[in-house]
């Protein structure tokens, strides 16, 4: 997808999650109290719909915006696969903020070729690996998050919307 076509994609998702943000809100606030009891597996059954049909090559939106949360254990496997200390990896790309955990120092990741590629794919952290998080269990746990990722992702735009038609 070329840069133009890209970013207007990514205008029209910010535009359509805004419209439907308030509706969105108020539903993830009533699942908060009372999920609905089939809530997970709707959720997987639609995450699996979406992603048949996802190249995530065409947008990589998440890595040019946002950044992950570094674990320790994610450190140790990136440090170890650049041939650098886990302090050196850190000290290099990674500071601390405000809650507390380690994340990028720029957007786009540091590690995202030309092509959406990913430079360390196979040793990514577990937030890349897990990313938009829409097919976890106890998913009215992250519902915040998942209302955040519907202006990043399309696939997780996608996903909201027909989980909201499915279970309204």
């Amino acid at each position: 997808m070329n840069n133009n076509l890209e970013s207007e994609t990514i205008k029209k998702l910010k535009l359509q999650a805004k419209k439907s943000e308030q509706d969105t809100k108020k539903l993830f606030q009533k699942w908060k109290k009372q999920p609905p009891r089939n809530l997970d597996i709707v959720i997987q059954e639609i995450h699996e719909e979406v992603f048949e049909v996802t190249d995530c090559l065409q947008c990589a939106n998440c890595c040019k915006t946002t950044s992950p949360i570094f674990y320790d254990r994610d450190i140790d496997r990136i440090a170890k696969f650049l041939k650098v200390k886990p302090k050196q990896f850190i000290d290099t790309y990674l500071h601390i903020d405000e809650d507390g955990d380690y994340v990028l120092n720029l957007a786009p990741c540091s590690f995202l070729n030309e092509d959406n590629t990913c430079s360390i794919y196979h040793h990514r952290p577990a937030a890349c690996r897990e990313y938009p998080h829409t097919d976890r269990k106890r998913f009215h746990q992250i519902l915040d998050l998942t209302l955040k990722n519907t202006f990043i992702c399309p696939a997780a735009y996608q996903i909201v919307e027909k989980l909201k038609t499915a279970l309204s």
